[in-house]
């Protein structure tokens, strides 16, 4: 009886030696610190009031950079500037309504963004032993629209013109929350590449200048931007757009990361610099 209770103790030591060294293994694995510079190009497109459902309509080129620090498998930070062109034309559009209604714009939109990735399968530049991922991103992100549109042969920004009849002009720089999905993997033992596509959900509803009802039409309102109707049928109070809805944008690419040198780099486990 004293023997086995003896055995059992040893094999308990031994089993717990083992899980020690498996989770120090595991943390030294897992745990590490990794830097990148990144760069995207892809496309941007919006969804509003002109484009209700139409993914990936009149895409225009977009690019960026970024700067990427990780420091275990499965999680990154992102911190990045985007530039894109969105446009809308109801010109465009299959519903008789919006034709009818005759709006259009485009706007240049430059975005700060800070975001947080999650990798479900781990995942570190270079390494052949976790090469690829599948990850999802989330953050927040600050961005600079100018909506504007052409009549006569000139664009003419919106903003200032209070086309519906608004007491004061929007604010250009908004908020917005960025999020998404992709994929990326190794290419040779410094580079990565990605795919990823991220829609951005704004507090506002005048990236197009579009939103509410027509002001009172028989007052000179817009110079001209405010009733655009093809058969004059805009009416002082009836919907310009729907209120209810926020307007979107999207960011879509490609990404390359490059794996900066470290100056000081750690040993894994300790911490310690070597």
């Amino acid at each position: 009886m004293r023997f086995e209770v003896k055995l059992i103790k040893k094999s308990l030591i031994i089993a717990l030696c083992f899980l020690s060294v498996f989770v120090y293994s595991q943390t030294r694995k897992r745990n590490f610190r990794q830097n990148e510079l990144g760069f995207f190009g892809g496309g941007s497109y919006y969804i509003g009031d002109i484009n209700p459902r139409g993914h990936f309509f009149q895409t225009k080129p977009a690019g960026g950079i970024f700067f990427r620090h990780s420091s275990h498998y499965r999680y990154a930070f992102r911190f990045g500037f985007n530039y894109g062109d969105l446009v809308g034309n109801d010109a465009l559009s299959k519903e008789a309504d919006q034709q009818e209604r005759n709006l259009n714009f485009k706007t240049k939109l430059y975005e700060l963004t800070s975001q947080a990735e999650f990798h479900f399968v781990e995942y570190r530049v270079g390494n052949r032993n976790h090469p690829f991922t599948i990850f999802v991103f989330a953050g927040i992100s600050g961005f600079y629209f100018d909506p504007q549109s052409n009549i006569g042969g000139g664009d003419q920004s919106l903003r200032k013109l209070n086309t519906e009849g608004q007491s004061e002009s929007y604010p250009r720089i908004q908020v917005s929350i960025p999020f998404g999905v992709g994929m990326k993997f190794n290419l040779g033992d410094k580079c990565g590449v990605g795919i990823e596509w991220g829609p951005r959900r704004t507090f506002t509803d005048y990236i197009d200048d579009i939103s509410g009802s027509y002001p009172d039409l028989s007052v000179e309102n817009g110079n001209g931007f405010t009733d655009r109707t093809i058969n004059g049928s805009a009416t002082t109070g009836s919907m310009r757009g729907n209120p209810s809805t926020r307007d979107w944008y999207f960011y879509y690419g490609i990404t390359l990361n490059i794996k900066l040198r470290e100056l000081h780099p750690t040993c894994h486990g300790s911490g310690m610099k070597r």
